[in-house]
Order: C-alpha cells, then structure tokens, then sequence
C-alpha cells in the first residue's frame, strides 16, 4: 500500500486512517491539528485541501526525515500548552479528555498511553543455567506486558529542551526528558482500545473492530 499511498492515507474502510485519529480528536472537542508530513506530502495536502473539516489544520513540512520525534521542533513557537502527539497509523478507543486530565493532574512532562497486552507461548518454555544445564520447564507460560501505542501528551516545554532539526525518534526523547529530571508518566488502556494497522493482519484487525468493510 504504502508504495501507493503514503501512510497516513491508506484507507480503512472509505476513511483514511488520519482523517479517522482527527475525527476521534473533534469527537473531544478538538479543533487544532498538526500534521508533520514528509514522505508523499503532496498527496496528504491535496487529499484534506479538498475534504471539508471542521477544524482547523496546519501543516508541518520536514525537509527530511526526523523521525517520530524530531520533527516536533518545527512546532517551536505555534504551541503554548500540553498536547497530543500521535503516530499516524493507529487508533486508540478512549477518553481523550480523561488522559489529558490524568496528565495534568499527576503533572507529568509525558505522558504515555500504554495498552495492555496479553500473550501466551503456545510451547514449553526451557530454563537452563549459565552452563546450560536444565533447570526447568514451564508449558505454555502466559505473559503480561504494558506495550507503546504511540500516543503521547507532552508539555510543550520539550520542543526547547530537544536538539533542533536531528532525527530521532520519540523514545529517544522520552529518555532526554527522563535524563532532565523530568516527570513521565504512564496511562494504561485496555488491549481491546489499541489497534493498530502496521501490517496487513493487524489493518484487518482494525477495520473488523471499527466495522468496517
């Protein structure tokens, strides 16, 4: 698809999947959007110059490649309070307004919305010691983990702090956040509530719990 289409266009179902994360945010009450685009920028303009929105949309244009990080610092200047930074090829179904008070309330530097995520080994797992001398076995262990979705509120404050027109991607900058001194903070949502369409398993996956065809 993505020979095709950039990203942030591939449909799912009749909707783009960036059209579907800005519909999520208006649902919220939002009406400023950023998109940091680079790869097919022109397609991603042409497509939302002719869609009627009713919100208020700016784009960022990269000169090259920074990244899912680097390119917040083109945002130096344009924004003034704690926002939303959210990659462009997932979904996450919860209260936005919610996350955002948690942000506040807990005075996080970043947030990040982390999802559950249940897995079970379909094989029995081997423990041995340093001189691989059997130690045990467990069948079919279940494990548990908190995953990245890739949405994150960030206090503003980061596009100063950041180095300027670097690559990096934004993990990166939750670790030079975290070297800072500053506070990061996790919320947690349920596995269900994180969809994801970086592959073609995981894009069916997204449009059968968005119902879509």
């Amino acid at each position: 698809y993505t020979q095709i289409l950039p990203k942030a266009l591939i449909p799912i179902g009749e909707i783009p999947i960036s059209e579907r994360i800005i519909n999520s945010f208006m649902d919220f009450g939002c009406e400023n959007f950023y998109l940091i685009i680079n790869h097919k920028k022109n397609m991603i303009r042409a497509y939302f110059d002719n869609t009627q929105k009713g919100c208020n949309l700016i784009y960022i244009e990269e000169d090259k490649p920074l990244g899912t990080g680097g390119g917040l610092y083109l945002l130096d200047g344009q924004i003034d309070q704690d926002f939303f930074l959210v990659n462009c090829d997932i979904i996450v179904d919860a209260d936005y307004s919610e996350i955002y008070s948690y942000h506040q309330k807990e005075n996080n530097f970043i947030t990040i919305v982390a999802a559950k995520y249940h897995h079970i080994v379909p094989y029995g797992v081997v423990s041995c010691d340093e001189k691989q001398e059997y130690l045990g076995s467990h069948e079919k262990p279940e494990l548990n983990y908190l995953i990245n979705t890739g949405m994150y509120v960030v206090n503003e404050e980061l596009i100063k702090l950041m180095p300027h027109n670097e690559e990096i991607a934004f993990p990166a900058l939750i670790d030079l956040a975290k070297e800072n001194g500053k506070k990061i903070g996790v919320y947690i949502v349920e596995e269900s509530a994180y969809m994801d369409m970086g592959q073609l398993e995981e894009l069916e996956k997204m449009k059968k719990s968005l119902n879509v065809l």
